[in-house]
């Protein structure tokens, strides 16, 4: 790709090698296209080679008032030439369309990184909703980091112009001029996103030609502007992968083609029941689009008729399925009860969210882990799977089907706000190397049919309706063991519910592994779900150091492995980090009689690796005990290196 960069020199290029990683982030206002923006620019990183992890972060409001700081919409990106597992720490690049998203969103950038605002949104008018007293831009409070600065606004206007559009239309196109500019500075290709908006504006192509000729005024910007200083190219190198088909997918993506597949290998046909709730609707936009997998969806008029509507399913004959996050899960919470009386398979997604009640929609938490294992009336368990990263969610899935079917229980799947909407490249699986666990049915034989009869699982048969000779009562009373008679009686409720927790307890999942470290030493971090990504790459900085410190990460929440008792004990300390107040660390010191110490967090943003990296330090630094808590606003990064490569160094005046 052509540009107006000079041929590094052998000193040059010693003097600032190229960075492993990038922290970029997209700020503007709800209706400038952020989401977008990070979009195509995560497709132009993916195709480029490059790993990546991306955090998109928008306000719950539909569209919050212009300007506002409430109304802020960001996307962040890390890139880089190595394993990336996280969206990274601290922001290498800010680009802000408005005072609000700069107020918002500059705290997060490192020292010397670098800003890029558009000079025309910093009006007085701007600069008092996002209640600023004087322009940022110009009064060198801003001194810290690199600042350019320029009418990004009129720019675009000048680049549309010849396609007669008004003000208004016109400046929805200045995310592309942005996305052209960013494309510019990391030597991507535009040709992927020029045929994209050809083919979404494939209908009106007058809009299609004018978001084009924004972004290609964006890349002509950086390769002609005569600017000194921090406006450069960089080169990202490609990120070593195994050969094969490769992907982008968000965790909704993920683990909707993980049901398909288990369905698949079940071989069920599925019925998708769901209630529009964020974080969870983008499962049901997911599915509503695989129909010829066997695959039916239904938007149900509220939280309990879609997962009433799912049993149903169920009891018919086919895999019923259910989405949604933590304030719907409340309310499905009877219907799972009855699904667990029954004992009928179903597969319930949890998308966590901040909460409690409305809370925070569009931010992550995993503050329902006490809900998913404990949060029934009765006694009433159920096995709980929590998926560690956005690929994570195929396997995930295809693993709830399988227990589910094989043991003829409901299984609860925990992702949560950041996994569901956050992507990252998945390499597609050898379809071959999945064993088939394929579903039989009871079928008429000599005798009355006895639905609680139990095999070696304690499964009861899965009869279809209409069957000959299967007639038999379900519902949510109580059932006599074996036939399935209504029975109130004393005894026959207690075997029946030891029955339940003994199914339950004997699902057989595979021994928990240490993900890094040894299998015995001072220090432990145990996590779940997404903490995966900073807690693995704050234990190998740690190590690197010479800490004694390992990581394990628990993907069957209930029941537990059988080993992870006797692993927990091998190591001096446990550290637990949770975006919660402390529900696994509860489950833990209740099931093992071990001394879990939390490391909490609930701000609705992800852990930054420093701030566990940090909680280490003081735990094997003689830190006494009791409980430490996370700085919501992130703890400044004592450590570069793997996945944290900063680029300040490269966008310093000198190194132009």
């Amino acid at each position: 790709m052509a540009s107006a960069i000079h041929d590094v020199t052998p000193a040059e290029a010693a003097a600032h090698p190229a960075p492993e990683s990038v922290v970029v982030r997209f700020a503007g206002d709800s209706g400038d296209g952020m989401q977008l923006t990070g979009g195509q620019f995560t497709l132009s990183t993916a195709l480029a080679g490059n790993d990546l992890a991306t955090f998109p972060d928008f306000p719950a409001e539909i569209r919050a008032p212009l300007g506002t700081l409430f109304g802020v919409s960001a996307f962040q990106i890390n890139f880089g030439s190595t394993d990336i597992e996280t969206a990274g720490d601290e922001l290498d690049v800010l680009v802000a369309m408005n005072p609000a998203a700069l107020k918002t969103n500059v705290d997060a950038l490192r020292p010397g990184g670098l800003i890029i605002a558009d000079q025309g949104e910093f009006t007085d008018r701007n600069l008092a909703k996002a209640k600023y007293d004087a322009n940022p831009l110009t009064d060198d409070s801003l001194s810290k980091w690199q600042l350019l600065a320029f009418d990004i606004s009129q720019l675009t206007l000048d680049a549309v112009k010849p396609f007669g559009m008004g003000n208004k239309d016109a400046l929805r196109c200045k995310n592309m001029w942005t996305l052209g500019l960013s494309l510019w500075m990391f030597d991507r290709d535009r040709a992927p996103i020029v045929d994209w908006l050809k083919t979404k504006f494939a209908k009106a192509p007058v809009l299609a030609e004018a978001n084009i000729a924004a972004l290609n005024a964006g890349h002509a910007y950086g390769e002609t502007a005569e600017i000194s200083g921090p406006l450069r190219q960089h080169q990202i190198g490609v990120a070593p992968a195994e050969a094969g088909l490769w992907r982008t997918v968000t965790g909704a993506d993920s683990i909707s083609l993980g049901l398909v597949a288990g369905a698949q290998l079940a071989g069920l046909p599925m019925f998708f029941g769901g209630y529009p709730i964020t974080p969870a609707s983008a499962i049901l936009h997911s599915l509503s689009r695989l129909k010829e997998f066997g695959v039916t969806t239904f938007q149900a008029e509220d939280e309990i008729a879609a997962i009433a509507s799912a049993i149903g399913a169920s009891y018919a004959g086919q895999l019923g399925v259910t989405s949604s996050s933590g304030p719907g899960i409340a309310l499905k919470g009877e219907a799972m009860g009855l699904a667990i009386m029954t004992e009928l398979p179903l597969v319930i997604v949890n998308s966590q969210r901040g909460g409690p009640s409305t809370g925070l929609p569009t931010k992550t938490e995993q503050s329902d882990l006490y809900q998913a294992v404990y949060g029934r009336n009765g006694d009433a368990p159920m096995p709980v799977i929590a998926a560690r990263s956005a690929a994570d969610c195929f396997d995930v899935a295809i693993e709830a089907v399988r227990i589910a079917t094989q043991y003829m229980t409901p299984v609860m799947i925990l992702t949560d706000g950041y996994i569901a909407n956050a992507a990252e490249p998945w390499k597609v699986p050898d379809w071959s190397s999945y064993e088939p666990f394929p579903m039989t049915f009871a079928e008429a034989g000599e005798g009355s049919f006895h639905p609680y009869s139990r095999d070696e699982k304690l499964a009861r048969p899965w009869a279809k309706p209409g069957t000959p000779g299967l007639l038999h009562r379900i519902g949510g009373i109580e059932k006599k063991q074996g036939t399935g008679n209504i029975d109130y009686s004393p005894a026959n409720h207690q075997e029946m519910t030891d029955t339940r927790r003994a199914k339950i307890d004997g699902v057989v999942v595979p021994d928990q592994a240490v993900e890094l470290g040894e299998t015995s030493g001072k220090l432990v971090v145990v996590g779940w779900g997404s903490t995966f990504g900073p807690i693995h790459q704050a234990v190998r900085r740690a190590r690197r150091r010479g800490r004694d410190v390992a990581h394990l990460h628990i993907r069957h929440i209930w029941p537990m492995p059988r080993n992870l008792g006797a692993l927990l004990k091998s190591y001096d300390q446990i550290l637990v980090p949770e975006m919660n107040t402390g529900q696994l660390k509860t489950v833990l010191r209740d099931q093992f009689l071990v001394d879990a110490k939390p490391l909490n967090k609930v701000s609705g943003q992800p852990f930054r690796i420093a701030e566990i990296e940090a909680a280490i330090d003081a735990a094997l630094g003689g830190h006494a005990g009791g409980e430490v808590r996370a700085d919501p606003t992130g703890l400044p990064n004592p450590v570069a290196g793997y996945d944290d490569g900063s680029l300040a160094d490269h966008l310093s005046p000198q190194s132009a």
